[in-house]
């Protein structure tokens, strides 16, 4: 999956329209324009069309956590200038407060059951005996499962293609 995939998929799953992606960058002390995110989100056939990088996602997704939970006080954090699905999937659970057996119904509600310890895997440090990197097919998944649980209307073949 790319980053462009990614922001498509989260902006569909919360219905996050152009200001509120600029907020939500704004919430984590980057400034972007309204151009940059409509090339982001274009396809990528489009001649418009823009890599989202590592560190534009890490920004976008820090702002997503301080606009889901709150911001908290003191310097911002850094985003990371390289991004692993690991960490993605880190960023997502924290932003949407997620507890263990809620990320694994999420899961499983996209046809993906995983056990527990499957999933604190995804959540070690990358050196320990137990890390797991996460697949793309993790990730997507869950996002699915998201999509399901905040747009149940919507099936998650006809709003995106993973093609």
């Amino acid at each position: 999956m790319t980053n462009n995939d990614i922001l498509r998929r989260i902006r569909y799953i919360f219905d996050i329209n152009d200001a509120k992606m600029i907020t939500i960058f704004g919430l984590a002390e980057s400034d972007v324009s309204r151009e940059q995110i409509s090339n982001w989100l274009k396809k990528d056939d489009d001649p418009n069309y823009q890599t989202c990088n590592d560190s534009q996602l890490a920004s976008f997704l820090n702002g997503l956590i301080n606009d889901k939970r709150g911001k908290k006080d003191g310097p911002q954090p850094d985003p990371e200038k390289r991004l692993t699905n690991n960490i993605i999937f880190r960023k997502l659970k924290i932003a949407l407060n997620l507890k263990e057996e809620e990320t694994l119904a999420i899961l499983e509600s996209a046809g993906l059951p995983i056990s527990k310890h499957e999933l604190s895997a995804f959540f070690r440090k990358a050196g320990h005996k137990h890390y797991r990197a996460c697949k793309d097919q993790i990730l997507r998944n869950f996002l699915q499962g998201l999509q399901l649980k905040h747009r149940p209307a919507a099936k998650p073949d006809e709003a995106f293609s993973w093609d």
